[in-house]
């Protein structure tokens, strides 16, 4: 399979990121005593897909890493990826938009 442009040009805390989670899922994986094979079929994938899931193929849809960590009992964390509670750097840039000041209409006065 060909990679697009957007793989190639990947940063690199974006790959070191998908590796980590591919090893991490791996790690899950084993401690359940699953085989490859068996999370494959609980996935509805195959084991090359497995494999690459486990490699932090960045070519792997995000549904299969999700459906993954549902078979692991890991999906729970997917919702808090992108939770705009944590989002430090959209705080602040809401935070520079805020008013200095408010004032009523002169209509209201």
């Amino acid at each position: 399979m060909k990679a697009s442009k957007a793989q190639s040009a990947l940063p690199l805390s974006v790959r070191r990121g998908l590796t980590k989670l591919g090893g991490d899922i791996s790690t899950a994986r084993k401690r359940r005593n699953m085989t490859v094979a068996i999370l494959a079929e609980r996935a509805f994938v195959g084991r090359n897909t497995i494999t690459r899931v486990e490699r932090g193929d960045p070519g792997v849809a995000v549904g299969i890493y999700a459906t993954v960590l549902f078979v692991l009992g890991l999906a729970d964390r997917l919702s808090a990826l992108a939770d705009p509670a944590t989002d430090q750097v959209g705080q602040t840039l809401a935070e520079e938009q805020l008013p200095k000041r408010v004032r009523t209409k002169a209509e209201a006065r």
